[in-house]
This record gives C-alpha cells, sequence and structure tokens, in this order.
C-alpha cells in the first residue's frame, strides 16, 4: 500500500477539525444553520491554510445526505453519505474543481459555464471551485460576469486565491470574501503535537517549534516539513536533527553573540562569525533566530514579569538586563534590514559581520583586547572665528576678506539632529555661565552670522536664561565633537534644554517624552562627569516647550545662512543681468550654503 503524506491524510473532513481559522468557520457555519447562503465565495489568504479545504467541506455540507439519506443542508456533514464520500475522493460529478493558473484563457471558462444550464445529476447543489482565481485572463473574467451575478439557484462559486489585488473589483463586489490568516507558531506546533501522537512518532517540544517557525504560517508546509524531519530523523523528531535539516543555528551561538554585542567585544563577534562559516550555518538564518531572540528581550524589558512556556525565557531575561533597551531595538532594527543585504554582498558571512559590527559605534564604550574598557578617542575640538592665536585657514565668508571657522558634527544613524554644528569654542568648565556668550562675529557655512548663537525665541531681558543656553551649547559641542554620547543619549543631549544647574542636580527640559528615558539620562550623566570641572550628581528631565537647545540653535543657524546665501546669489550682478536681459529665473531650493570641506 503507498504511503499518504501527513499533509493529505490529515486534511480536514469537516469544519470542527479546521485549525487556526475559528473566524471562517463560524461565520459559514452559521450561515448553514440558518440557511442564509450566498450563490459567490471569495476564500483568500497565503499558501496552505484551508483555501481548497474549506471549499470541499462547503460542497460536502451543501449536499450532504446524512447517514440515513434523508439529511439536509448543514454546517456538520456526515462524511459518510456517497456524496461526502464522492467530494473527499474527487469523483463527485457536481463537484468541480478548476485550476485557473493552467486554465485562464476564456474558452476554458465558457466550457466551464456550459455545464451551469444543467441541474445537478446526483447532488443538491453544482459547485463551481476556482483555484487561483487571480491567474485568469481580463477575458475570462469578463466572460463569467454575468453568470456570476445571477447564476441558477442550484449553482454556487467558490473561488480562492493567493493574491486578491489582482482578482478585478466587479469579481470582488459579487462575492462574500473571507480571508484565511497565516497561523500562529503556537497553533501549528500544538497540531503537530496531535498529529504525531496519532502516528505513534516521539517527537521533543523544542524540534516542534522549530517546524512550526519554519513552516511559516502554512500548515501544508508544517506537515510537509514533519514528513521530511521523520525521513531524516528515522522515525524520531529531535531538535538537534530538525535544526540540522533546517539549517537552523542553535540558541546557544544566538546568545553568545548578543552577549558580545553587549559587551562591545568586536573581537569576539569576528570570531563567532567565523565559526558560523566552519559550521556552515546560514547566515540569514542567525539574523532570523537573533530577531525572535531579540524581540522577546524587548518585550522582558517593557515586561518585567512576561513569562510563557520558553525554556529559554531565564538566559533571555538575563541578556535583556545586559542590553540596553534602546540598544536591543536598534540591534532588532539592523538584523531586520541586514538580511535584505546579505544577498547583495559577495560572500554572506563578511555581510553578517558587518550587521554585527554595526551596533558598535553606537556603544559609549569599546573593551580592549585585554578585556578592559577604553574610552573613544576625542576628535579635534573647532576653532572659533577670532579666537586668539588662529592661523587664519578658515572658509572666506562670502562678501569679506575675513577667515572664518565652521565644525561640521559627526554623522550619527539614526539621527534627527541637523548635521552642522555651530561654531561655538568649547566653554572651559571652570569658567562662569555669564561669560559663555558667542561673539557676534561668528559664521556658519561660509555665510557671516550676526549673533546667530542667540535663540530668537529668548527675551533680552533674561539674561540668566541666555547664559545657561549658551554654556549647553558648548556642552553638548563639547561632548558630540568627542563622541562621548551617542545614539538615545546624543539625542537627549542635543534636543534639551538647560533650565536651572547647581553643584547636585542639573534640570533639563524636552519636548519628546521618548527622550525621557532612564538609560539615556545616565549614560549623559555619566558623560558629563566623564570631562570638564563640573559633574553634576544627578540629571533631571522634565518634559516641555523648549525654546533652547542646540538643535534650534543649528536649524536657526542654517536658515540663516540660507536666507544669506539666497541673497547673495540673487544680488550678484551677472545673475541679475541673466534675469533681467534673458528672463532667467532662480529655481527654488537650487541654492546651497558652502559648507567648510565640501568640494566645489
Amino acid at each position: 500500500m503507498s504511503y499518504l503524506v501527513l499533509a493529505r491524510k490529515y486534511r480536514p473532513r469537516n469544519f470542527s477539525e479546521m485549525v487556526g481559522q475559528p473566524h471562517v468557520v463560524q461565520a459559514l457555519g452559521n450561515a448553514l444553520q440558518t440557511q442564509r447562503l450566498h450563490h459567490a465565495y471569495l476564500f483568500t489568504g497565503t499558501r496552505g491554510v484551508g483555501k481548497t479545504t474549506v471549499s470541499r467541506i462547503l460542497a460536502k455540507s451543501l449536499n450532504c445526505l446524512g447517514s440515513d439519506g434523508n439529511g439536509g443542508i448543514t454546517a456538520e456533514p456526515c462524511g459518510a453519505c456517497q456524496a461526502c464520500s464522492d467530494i473527499d475522493a474527487g469523483r463527485f460529478v457536481d463537484y468541480t474543481e478548476l485550476d485557473a493558473a493552467s486554465n485562464r484563457g476564456v474558452d476554458e471558462i465558457a466550457q466551464l459555464l456550459e455545464q451551469a444550464a444543467y441541474k445537478p445529476v446526483v447532488g443538491r447543489f453544482k459547485v463551481f471551485m476556482i483555484d487561483e482565481v487571480h491567474m485568469l485572463s481580463n477575458t475570462a473574467f469578463n466572460a463569467m460576469l454575468k453568470t456570476l451575478e445571477e447564476p441558477p439557484a442550484y449553482l454556487k462559486f467558490v473561488l480562492a486565491t493567493t493574491d486578491p489585488q489582482k482578482v478585478p473589483p466587479t469579481v470582488l463586489s459579487r462575492c462574500l470574501q473571507f480571508n484565511l490568516r497565516p497561523m500562529a507558531p503556537e497553533t501549528i506546533a500544538e497540531h503537530l503535537q496531535q498529529v504525531l501522537e496519532r502516528e505513534q512518532i516521539e517527537a521533543e517540544s523544542a524540534a516542534l517549534r522549530l517546524l512550526a517557525r519554519a513552516a511559516r504560517g502554512s500548515m501544508r508546509d508544517a506537515l510537509s516539513l514533519t514528513d521530511q524531519a521523520i525521513a531524516f530523523g528515522s522515525g524520531r523528531l529531535q531538535e538537534s536533527a530538525v535544526r540540522q535539516m533546517l539549517g537552523s543555528v542553535e540558541r546557544g551561538h544566538i546568545y553568545q553573540l548578543i552577549e558580545a554585542l553587549a559587551r562591545g567585544d568586536g573581537r569576539a563577534i569576528v570570531a563567532l562569525s567565523d565559526q558560523l562559516r566552519q559550521e556552515g550555518l546560514s547566515a540569514a538564518s542567525t539574523l532570523e533566530e537573533m530577531t525572535v531572540v531579540l524581540q522577546r528581550m524587548a518585550v522582558i524589558q517593557v515586561v518585567p514579569d512576561f513569562s510563557d512556556s520558553d525554556p529559554d525565557l531565564a538566559q533571555i531575561a538575563a541578556l535583556a538586563q545586559a542590553l540596553p533597551p534602546d540598544e536591543t531595538q536598534l540591534l532588532y532594527s539592523l538584523c531586520l534590514q541586514g538580511r535584505a543585504e546579505l544577498g547583495l554582498a559577495a560572500d554572506e558571512y563578511a555581510a553578517l559581520t558587518m550587521v554585527l559590527l554595526r551596533l558598535l559605534p553606537f556603544k559609549q564604550q569599546a573593551p580592549s583586547a585585554q578585556g578592559g574598557a577604553v574610552a573613544p578617542p576625542k576628535k579635534p575640538q573647532p576653532e572659533a572665528a577670532g579666537a586668539p592665536g588662529s592661523s587664519g585657514s578658515g572658509v572666506k565668508g562670502a562678501g569679506s576678506g575675513a577667515p572664518v571657522a565652521a565644525s561640521v558634527a559627526p554623522p550619527v544613524a539614526p539621527s534627527v539632529a541637523p548635521s552642522v554644528a555651530p561654531s561655538i569654542s568649547p566653554v572651559p568648565w571652570g569658567v562662569d555661565s555669564d561669560q559663555a556668550q558667542p561673539s557676534p562675529g561668528q559664521a556658519v557655512a561660509g555665510v557671516a552670522v550676526r549673533a546667530a548663537a542667540e535663540p530668537a525665541a529668548a527675551k533680552p531681558h533674561d539674561a540668566q536664561a541666555q547664559a545657561l543656553g549658551a554654556l549647553w551649547a558648548a556642552v553638548v559641542q563639547e561632548l558630540v565633537a568627542g563622541e562621548r554620547v551617542l545614539a538615545l543619549a546624543r539625542e537627549l543631549a542635543v534636543q534639551s534644554q538647560l533650565l536651572a544647574k547647581d553643584d547636585a542636580v542639573w534640570t533639563l527640559r524636552v519636548e519628546s517624552q521618548a527622550l525621557q528615558h532612564a538609560g539615556a539620562t545616565e549614560q549623559l550623566l555619566q558623560a558629563l562627569r566623564s570631562v570638564g570641572a563640573h559633574k553634576p550628581e544627578r540629571l533631571r528631565v522634565e518634559v516641555g516647550e523648549v525654546t533652547d537647545s542646540h538643535a534650534k540653535r543649528l536649524a536657526q543657524q542654517r536658515a540663516l545662512a540660507q536666507q544669506q546665501a539666497e541673497q547673495i546669489i540673487a544680488s550678484d550682478p551677472f545673475v541679475q543681468q541673466m534675469v533681467d536681459q534673458w528672463g532667467a529665473r532662480i529655481v527654488s531650493g537650487s541654492v546651497k550654503p558652502w559648507t567648510p570641506g565640501q568640494t566645489v
């Protein structure tokens, strides 16, 4: 006797055996019980979720005769009468399945519709099931519209597709549409456990979880993979064998990678990546498994008392404590994006290494070869225009022969901060804040700026607020230039306003509540303590309107530089001559201020 694969052997025979689609079962069951039956149904969903199965069960429900031969339309077909048996066997004369992928022309549809003129031979209803209906040609769709809209009372249409967007609206409007959802891994694993118990096959729960995740929402794929795993494991399903069959990466490798990333240990990351190469494990599977672990870590970080049946939950919780929440979110995004980049690289393992190393520049400290922490190197501080000892090697401002200087802040991703830093000399930490005012002679982007460091929103009489703003701008400039604050801590520094300070507590204000983050606040506090003479004991961050921040100063300077650059171009004699004589015009947005270091 030939072997019947699990996907066919355990195909549901009635609605009670359907798994993972309760919304469809409930709707159809109620319609059958009340006999409020539509003439056309459209089932949509990905492969292997039960579209054809629902169609066959619906056909049996419409034509079931009951075990005594006197039954009628029912939501629970008996499965024993002649109609039910013939539909299960695929030989019921009044049930027609048409594969539109290979019969997509108007001739095939016309031949099918010719049968609509004849009443059922043995059943109560004729049922036309058209699978992958989106593959039909436009003429074929047009040919069936009239019959689909007003079929005979004894005819029911059942359409199935994996791509409903390609089905014409004229067809969709004539059908009741049911979307069969991809099944959750837990639902698939539970069903696989029941199937294997009936097959009397031993299976480890971890192996079933691997198969359920690999199926990606498809029960048919899960049963097919289970067939393959049974053959691979000689009648037993063990986690190690299933991992080897699927090419999945063991959780141990994933935990080691995340631990190395939490420590900022680049040497260990490269060594682990080489180990994955030597073992022949999939780079894409590595990133996929990492996203699973990182997602659970993020949940634990938000909901500390979260618990489920995962046996590795304790280890995942430990990793959630080791990696800050902002880095967890960032690493999750990097892994998702990195999966798409693997195919673009000549060596997928080299691409995997780059994806993992991409997190390290966002960490404040990186470990040395001896395992100690090394502070990132400081970058040269920008010079202020007109400062004593200036070499005069700055960029000449437009319309002026005096040299000026501007600094460019290092790029940060992801970042919403402006890319051009203000040309404000870092204020010595021992100098009083009222001496921290910038001079009016400073310049930004090669254009002279008049007292641009002072925010427009500040009132002239509020000297204390202006002094605090200037001091905080200089402090943030020093922290950013030295790369002492990164990621969310950098955004907190750049977007905040210094409201008050004393020896113990500095008070900051931010507009976004997302920046009021305990981890970012602690990182910024440690950065402030690592430099300068003033070391606050605590930072207090409140949410409110910000009138003077590093980011606002940069935005104001950029706007002023843009305005002056446009004025310079508009007042140029050659440009005016072109406008007057030839009707030329300056394209809006085409004028940009020149930045020091920018090639022309």
